[in-house]
Order: C-alpha cells, then sequence, then structure tokens
C-alpha cells in the first residue's frame, strides 16, 4: 500500500501512473489536509479502476462519512478508533486500524479490522511480527512505519501480510524536483523484493 501525504493535486497523476507503471494496486491519501477529498476524488478518476483508492489517517466519524463520499473505498487509521471501525464492518468497508503492543493488536483484530496496522514498524522491527505470530497466528498485519527496500523482505518472511510504504518512495526532494522516474524505480523495487521473499520460518 502506498500512502500519499503532503501531495498536490498537480503532482497526482504522475503518481498515479507511477504506481501502476510499477505493478502497485493501492493508494492511501491522508485525511489530514483540507484538499484530501479532492484528491480522493482526482485519484479515482485518473486511475480509471487501475487501483484502489482509500482515506488514511481516518480518525473521527465525520472524517470517515467525507473520505466515502469523496469515494474512498478503505479506511486507515494510525490507532483504533471504535466508532469509526464499527461504521466500516457495519457497511462492509475494508478497515485497517492501528496497533502496536499485543493488547492492541487483539483489541483492533476483535473490533473488526480487515488487518491491523502495526505502526510504527520501524520501532519493533521485522522480527517483532515473528514473535506475533505465535499467540496471533490468524491476525492479518501491515508493516507500517520505516519499511524501506533493504527490509521489506524482512518484514514479509517474519510475519507481515503485507507493507504500506510513504516517505520512502514520495520523497520531498523528488516531488520538488518531478523527479517521477526515479519514483517509479523505487517503487519498482519495492515491488519487486515484495513478490519474491524467502520462504518464512
Amino acid at each position: 500500500m502506498a500512502i500519499a501525504r503532503d501531495v498536490t493535486a498537480d503532482q497526482l497523476a504522475p503518481l498515479v501512473e507511477a504506481l501502476i507503471a510499477a505493478g502497485w494496486e493501492t493508494l492511501e491519501i491522508a485525511m489530514n489536509a483540507d484538499e484530501a477529498p479532492e484528491l480522493i476524488q482526482a485519484a479515482l478518476q485518473l486511475s480509471r479502476g487501475r487501483l484502489m483508492i482509500g482515506a488514511g489517517t481516518v480518525l473521527t466519524p465525520h472524517q470517515l462519512q467525507t473520505a466515502r463520499a469523496a469515494g474512498a473505498t478503505f479506511v486507515v487509521m494510525p490507532v483504533l478508533v471504535h466508532d469509526v471501525v464499527r461504521a466500516c464492518v457495519h457497511d462492509r468497508i475494508p478497515v485497517f486500524p492501528g496497533a502496536l503492543t499485543p493488547q492492541e493488536v487483539w483489541n483492533a483484530w476483535q473490533a473488526g479490522a480487515t488487518m491491523v496496522k502495526i505502526f510504527p514498524a520501524n520501532m519493533v522491527g521485522p522480527k517483532y511480527f515473528k514473535e506475533l505470530r505465535g499467540p496471533f497466528d490468524e491476525v492479518e498485519l501491515m508493516a507500517c512505519g520505516g519499511v524501506t527496500v533493504k527490509n521489506v523482505t524482512a518484514y514479509l518472511n517474519n510475519g507481515a501480510n503485507a507493507v504500506a510504504v510513504g516517505s520512502g518512495v514520495f520523497r520531498k526532494e523528488w516531488l520538488a524536483k518531478k523527479n517521477y522516474r526515479q519514483i517509479t524505480r523505487t517503487l519498482r523495487a519495492y515491488w519487486g523484493a515484495s513478490r519474491s521473499p524467502l520462504k518464512r520460518g
């Protein structure tokens, strides 16, 4: 999952094309920006069904309503917000609440999470996922925060079902210089690493 934060409308079209060219399937647009609803609508139009477009940093029911009105097809948050998760479960919208400790992971899963986002993953590292797999073998886990091309395979090998990346690919300096070729190369590198993990165990 790619996370677009602090991305402007004029940058969106080349970023959507970069994601598609690199083989990515999902794009999360953070809701803590005034123009987020418009960016979600634009991304849906630009992707023409080639990407799943969701809303991130959804912390209130109002933000959820705004995201849904804009067309978001999944919802992500850094913590467990019961009202938001409950509404998503009721309406059968994929929802990814954040957690870190084992208790938080279990609470999020019991609340109805489609997948639990371990955030910030770089604070615990890939081996933490292997430890979580002991008691939580059926819980879907996503690593978010500090996932790089060099460690993405390690996260997957140790039990992460998915990863999310943001500033590692949508770097401010690359965006400022409109270096979309480098962004595409980096996206492809992530995708390639995630497609060929070593055998877990």
